[in-house]
């Protein structure tokens, strides 16, 4: 190679390094680069003309190959500068003919395997490489009612509907006063219900506990609403408030004849009662909602458009606004309606009536139930799939839970087996506690088996502070293990051995069945 052809070699290297290392790979810096390179062999004696230049560097802009086609296609250029004639042309021609067809198969088809950009090191291509995007988070549903494990359900419906007879059965108690007139229930009764659950009775079989504690459901009796009670009538002032002071509603609707035991309505009539108690509900939350709408809006009067609190105060009052709505126009209960997280938390705020869960207990004659026949459970059934969708209803017999309520075990189980008919009780209690959102997980061994009752979607952390604050504060881990898999394998040693006890952080949202030991620190 002349000594010219070495001169220009090395003016081309240090130009290609220079804009190589200040710019990075990709097409900007292809081209400046090409660019560079052609404008500086037009500018020296040679042959190249600054339209060669011009066409080069497009060319340029379409390189996608291989290493041995950009070398071969820069040498025939390189040798046209020095020796320019009719076969270093057809090189640089043909050259560039491969370079136009190669880029037109990696359009079409893709890049071969090996291929890069002109300017581009597989290490700069590492680093162009864009991670894959995360999938957006799904926002967690805030639940509607008290963040709290603590919740309680309350037992409503008209008088003489057989509540009071209904709690002390459920409760194995004589709290409740049953009576053949209205309004025997003033203050209301409280009683904690072991909620029954076969999982609980086979980890007491397995570990044998010294103790054992189940998980349980407060309920309360509440005395019985009567038309006119958001005004005032029958006490209805200070039963309504119970009713706000309790989380769910157990509505016990009456669907048996009984000339024995008055109405205060006069007859039985299932869908009226309901309608009744819906009816109160609601207008008591109108009543509530319109004044504190009411008083929003005399302070929000000043409200600008520029501070936070001054926004969000504007979107509580629309949020209320909306609540009114619900009530009024749409003729809802408020937790038959759709909210968005930031709605809910206004909505809790306001502890509102219509919006605690409600599951229906209709009342049968013993009769009924065993045949489970009644003229009335067609009828209360589309009542609630027009009014209220989605709600459970349950029958039962107050008259035969309380002729069994003093039974033995074996007694109980030998009436059920005689009549045709088993309890209702604990599908009951397990249904409000449903209701709530309640879950339970459990802490086993040989001094202790119990239940914690949780709400759904409690992390690990607040599920160990249900046994003490100190397993919150100080959380370090917790060992989960699930109820299925303990059982499948027979043992703790078994579970661990199969690979199934799993240490889970902070982030571990608690399941129902879970059984946990705690880790915290000093």
């Amino acid at each position: 190679m002349s000594r010219f052809a070495v001169k220009e070699f090395r003016h081309f290297s240090k130009i290609s390094y220079f804009l190589y290392t200040s710019l990075g790979s990709g097409v900007a810096a292809d081209l400046l680069i090409a660019g560079s390179l052609c404008f500086s062999l037009s500018q020296r004696r040679t042959g190249f003309t600054k339209t060669d230049s011009l066409v080069t560097v497009l060319m340029m802009y379409t390189i996608n190959t291989s290493l041995l086609t950009t070398i071969c296609s820069t040498a025939c250029f390189i040798t046209y500068t020095i020796w320019p004639n009719e076969f270093t042309f057809i090189g640089i021609y043909f050259s560039l003919s491969k370079l136009f067809l190669n880029s037109l198969l990696a359009t079409l088809n893709g890049p071969p395997p090996g291929t890069r950009l002109f300017s581009a090191s597989p290490a700069r291509l590492a680093k162009k490489k864009m991670p894959p995007k995360k999938a957006a988070a799904v926002e967690k549903k805030v639940l509607l009612g008290r963040p709290s494990n603590n919740l309680k359900i309350g037992i409503v419906g008209v008088p003489n509907v057989g509540k009071s007879s209904f709690f002390n059965a459920l409760s194995e108690t004589d709290l409740g006063k049953a009576a053949n007139f209205p309004y025997a229930t003033i203050n209301p009764e409280e009683a904690r219900i072991p909620v029954p659950d076969t999982r609980f009775e086979w980890l007491c079989e397995t570990y044998k506990p010294v103790s054992r504690v189940p998980a349980f459901l407060t309920c309360i009796d509440i005395a019985g609403l009567t038309a006119g009670a958001s005004t005032g009538a029958g006490l209805g002032n200070a039963f309504l408030s119970h009713v706000r002071a309790v989380d769910g509603i157990f509505q016990v609707v009456r669907a048996f004849d009984d000339a024995e035991v008055i109405h205060v309505e006069g007859d039985v009539d299932p869908v009226r009662d309901m309608e009744i108690i819906q009816t109160e509900l609601r207008l008591k939350d109108i009543e509530w909602v319109e004044k504190h709408l009411d008083g929003l809006k005399r302070s929000g009067r000043s409200l600008g458009n520029t501070s936070l609190a001054d926004k969000a105060k504007k979107e509580e009052i629309a949020t209320v606004e909306k609540i009114l709505k619900v009530l009024t126009v749409d003729s809802k209960d408020v937790r038959k309606a759709e909210w968005t997280n930031k709605e809910i938390e206004v909505v809790n705020g306001l502890t509102l009536l219509t919006a605690k869960p409600i599951t229906y207990l209709v009342n049968l004659s013993e009769r009924d139930y065993v045949r489970k026949k009644n003229k009335w459970l067609p009828k209360i059934k589309a009542w609630i799939d027009t009014n209220n969708p989605g709600d459970p209803l349950i029958p039962f017999s107050v008259a035969l839970e309380e002729r069994m309520v003093t039974m033995s075990p074996e007694e109980k189980k030998e009436e059920e087996t005689k009549v045709g008919a088993t309890s209702a009780l604990g599908k009951i209690t397990q249904a409000g506690y449903s209701s709530l959102d309640l879950i339970r997980y459990f802490t086993c061994g040989p001094d202790e088996v119990r239940a914690w009752t949780i709400r759904q979607g409690t992390k690990a952390p607040q599920a160990a502070g249900v046994i003490h604050s100190d397993f919150e504060n100080k959380f370090v881990c917790g060992e989960i293990m699930s109820y299925e898999d303990l059982k499948e394998h027979g043992s703790e040693a078994a579970v661990k051995a199969a690979g199934k006890l799993r240490q889970q952080g902070k982030p571990y949202e608690m399941v129902d069945g879970d059984i946990a030991y705690w880790k915290a620190g000093n």
